[in-house]
């Protein structure tokens, strides 16, 4: 009887390989072969899952932002907008070794996307979606605040989150964290003066 393969499994196996190669050696570490050898698969085995390496690159990066929206989803605004607002912002800062990893491997695909259209395209709508959910959530945090003071701390949070996360990548995991929780708590206090 021939053996089962369960192929949706293979191919998070084979994400879950490229995600860690590119947050070790860079895209270029991933290529084809050393994917197929770090996955323990026989030669051409690729090509039951992925075209090829554009494919395995959009799956990864995907995976990497189905995980950061399974960490938004689960600040549940039942706990109060600030907080609400707290742990929104807390999810994408890397204040730990998975998030330093996941923040890698997306820059590291955003240096690839220059060249990738549709990596652009869903940087681009990634961005788009987490600043309305920004404005969204100071909007509710924020009493008084006026439309353009919520969209300037909108764009702030972005920008720093992105520059914490290009700076967490120079230092040994973790030693930002203390500064970067610092920061979200700035917010905090800025916003319920």
């Amino acid at each position: 009887m021939p053996k089962v393969i369960d192929h949706e499994r293979r191919r998070r196996e084979i994400i879950e390989v490229a995600k860690r190669l590119i947050a070790e050696g860079g895209f270029e570490a991933a290529t084809m072969r050393s994917i197929v050898t770090a996955a323990g698969f026989a030669n051409g085995a690729l090509k039951h899952y992925f075209a090829g390496k554009d494919e395995i690159i959009a799956a990864t990066f995907e995976s990497v932002l189905a995980e950061t929206a399974v960490q938004l989803s689960t600040m549940d605004r039942a706990v109060g907008p600030v907080e609400a607002l707290r742990g929104f912002v807390e999810a994408v800062m890397p204040l730990d070794a998975h998030r330093i990893t996941s923040a890698r491997v997306l820059l590291v695909l955003w240096e690839h996307s220059v060249a990738n259209p549709d990596l652009a395209r869903r940087y681009r709508d990634l961005l788009t979606t987490w600043r309305a959910e920004l404005v969204t959530r100071i909007g509710a945090a924020w009493s008084g605040a006026s439309a353009a003071e919520v969209e300037v701390l909108a764009d702030e949070i972005i920008s720093a989150t992105i520059g914490a996360n290009v700076a967490s990548l120079m230092h040994p995991v973790g030693e930002l964290v203390d500064r970067y929780r610092a920061y979200v708590e700035s917010v905090v206090r800025r916003i319920t003066r």
